[in-house]
């Protein structure tokens, strides 16, 4: 069967689209320090831009309900990668442009963002159409490479400055856009099939007088902000905040989290139609909390770090989780269900490391009492699951 009818492509072309948005998300704070040395950008500054990232991933969620719809889904896909690639270009480029090199730092985080904003649109509710079984496992089994992609560009980062020295960052942003750039090519021949036809689809206003859908708008800001607080800051936090290495950092924070939060992916797609999607995450919710508590309290380096990467292997189903909770509560949703879900998800991705910043910054940049205060995100997640349990939201 050749490209055009093969699904199996479209699955192939969706997984990369995650790991464009993890190279999108994960590259530039391997570089946060890099950045405070070379242009002598403050931590303000520096928590601005993964403000900027989210924020403006959030606005092209919200704009995604008013267009996605009209153009098609293979023009936005395209158009998404293609965005990305000249970001991540420009990442390297654009501040020899301007004589403030954070401007173009900033021009390069807009281009790449209305790219992953998107991505994160668009791809769930590809894969959520296409015709395969087991909606829920297919859904974590997606969301996995988001946390491979993380790996690969944490792990490939890590081996080229050590071999070449973090100095030539800028080439490694050429490299990275070559991902995006490549498959804007291959979504423009894989199969795309409906989510739900026209005729069939709820109205926003429907949607919003839901009340069940602006809880599952509180899970995925949860969501978001338990994965990203963390993630986003691990880096930093292991180099500044526990002294050790950039090469030790990079991996037993962001590298180590990423690898669990894949796993937990991985293990519940396994196990997707055996146990309760909403217990799961119910458990994940505890051990997220426990985490974030042991980062910021341990006085031990090495129980820090544990901390971090405990935090991957229990928001690994948070994500995921919610989209296909919230798909089996609010069937007719359609692409506008997709969107808002991942406006809020993005509105956590924002919130989450944005308040680890400026809680850090108030007390003269300790990151530990900033991740500290992100544990209201994983507490806030427990007490939406509990209720969504209570009052017996359907799980997948």
């Amino acid at each position: 069967m050749n490209i055009r009818g093969n699904y199996n492509h479209t699955l192939l072309a969706s997984y990369t689209g995650f790991i464009t948005q993890a190279i999108i998300n994960n590259f530039t704070p391997l570089l946060f320090i890099t950045f405070q040395t070379n242009y002598q950008i403050s931590l303000e500054k520096i928590t601005f831009l993964v403000t900027a990232n989210f924020g403006i991933q959030l606005l092209v969620d919200l704009l995604a309900i008013l267009f996605v719809d009209k153009i098609g889904y293979r023009i936005s896909i395209v158009s998404a990668h293609l965005f990305a690639a000249v970001g991540l270009f420009g990442l390297g480029l654009f501040p020899q442009l301007f004589t403030d090199p954070y401007s173009g730092l900033l021009l390069a985080v807009f281009c790449y963002a209305i790219g992953g904003g998107l991505i994160e649109v668009l791809v769930s509710p590809i894969v959520e159409a296409c015709p395969t079984k087991n909606k829920a496992g297919n859904m974590s089994f997606l969301h996995s490479f988001y946390c491979w992609g993380s790996v690969f560009v944490i792990l490939g980062s890590t081996i080229f400055f050590s071999l070449t020295g973090v100095e030539n960052w800028k080439l490694l942003a050429l490299i990275w856009a070559v991902v995006p750039m490549l498959n804007a090519v291959y979504f423009s021949q894989v199969p795309l099939a409906p989510l739900v036809e026209k005729d069939e689809r709820m109205s926003l206003s429907a949607m919003f007088n839901t009340k069940v859908f602006w809880l599952f708008i509180l899970l995925m800001i949860c969501a978001g902000a338990s994965e990203q607080a963390m993630s986003q800051w691990a880096s930093a936090f292991a180099e500044s905040g526990l002294g050790v290495s950039k090469t030790i950092g990079d991996l037993a924070g962001p590298g180590f989290f990423a690898v669990l939060m894949g796993l937990a992916r991985v293990f519940y797609a396994r196990i997707s139609e055996k146990y309760n999607l909403m217990k799961f995450m119910l458990a994940s919710s505890v051990l997220c909390i426990i985490s974030y508590l042991l980062a910021a309290f341990s006085s031990l380096p090495l129980l820090s770090l544990l901390g971090c990467a405990l935090c991957g292997l229990s928001v690994g189903i948070f994500w995921p989780g919610t989209l296909s909770i919230a798909t089996r509560n609010c069937p007719k949703g359609g692409s506008a269900l997709f969107a808002m879900l991942a406006l809020a998800g993005d509105v956590g991705c924002s919130a989450g490391p944005t308040l680890v910043g400026m809680v850090s910054a108030a007390f003269g940049n300790n990151l530990k009492i900033g991740l500290a205060a992100a544990f209201i995100f994983p507490f806030l997640m427990f007490t939406g699951v509990a209720f969504s349990i209570k009052n017996k939201a359907k799980p997948y």
